[in-house]
């Protein structure tokens, strides 16, 4: 499946419960011409039986570096789209490893998911040490003229780390991704998003998934961005957010602060693997 663009090797283990995936196995699968194709797979999701009474279904994450992550956006609609195509249902419960995520059906391959409220707290992030983190002190460059600095850490599930840039398409985030990722502040290594203000609702995003390097898209990097945005006084609250896979809407909601993310899903193929 993709969201957007990102794409997900997806089992289905829900009447599998010796199943187990490992290391070796989650990066042979995601690996580029594997069993998911040239393209290879970005993460891989195991979908099981919901261990809350509250949950429709339980989504196990794990990246192209072969180890287990607790969230992951655009799998978010992906997984509760298969559900509900299953069960006639509009609305889901997904249970991740950060907790639980009410979805809804927005029309026929569109999934609307609320990730819940942001965390900000640098203990939160996490972060090494104490700072505010609406703008944090990372450097790329020069200390005295930097290239690139003052950026917003968000956690939305995961630690982000979000630049806002004068154009995404000319920044090196091949070359500054690695770097930020394995920064000394971010002791849980960061996702690094490279952001682009075209307008007060509109934002330019490139994202460095920690793991997993360059992808086409990054719904809790989207996320992160609006979030991170809108705290440095760039954008407004609801914010249409393109990646390289396609557009996606953001609502950070001012009621209850949660955050909303609406966007596409697509079922690839469907087939057995054995392992």
């Amino acid at each position: 499946m993709n969201g957007a663009g990102n794409r997900f090797g997806v089992f289905d283990a829900r009447q599998c419960p010796d199943f187990t995936m490992t290391e070796k196995l989650a990066k042979s699968v995601a690996a580029k011409n594997g069993p998911m194709g040239a393209k290879g797979a970005d993460q891989i999701i195991v979908m099981r039986p919901a261990k809350s009474e509250q949950a429709d279904i339980f989504m196990e994450i794990w990246n192209q570096a072969g180890f287990e992550v607790d969230a992951c956006g655009n799998a978010s609609r992906c997984i509760p789209w298969l559900v509900m195509e299953e069960t006639g249902k509009d609305k889901i419960v997904l249970e991740t490893n950060a907790g639980l995520l009410h979805t809804e059906r927005k029309g026929p391959n569109r999934v609307a998911v609320d990730m819940g409220k942001p965390k900000l707290d640098w203990d939160q992030i996490p972060l090494k040490e104490y700072m505010d983190t609406h703008v944090v002190d990372v450097k790329v460059g020069p200390i005295d003229d930097p290239v690139l600095s003052r950026p917003g850490a968000v956690n939305m599930g995961n630690p982000h780390c979000v630049f806002f840039v004068d154009d995404a398409e000319e920044i090196a985030a091949d070359k500054i991704g690695p770097m930020i990722e394995f920064h000394p502040l971010f002791p849980e290594q960061a996702n690094v998003g490279f952001a682009q203000i075209r307008g007060q609702d509109d934002i330019r995003l490139r994202v460095w998934e920690r793991g997993a390097g360059l992808t086409l898209a990054c719904g809790t990097g989207a996320c992160a961005a609006v979030v991170a945005a809108h705290r440095q006084g760039r954008t407004g609250r609801k914010v249409r957010v393109e990646m390289d896979g396609g557009m996606i809407e953001i609502e950070w909601r001012e009621s209850d602060d949660h955050v909303i993310k609406t966007g596409p899903v697509e079922l690839e193929h469907e087939g057995e693997l054995p392992v």
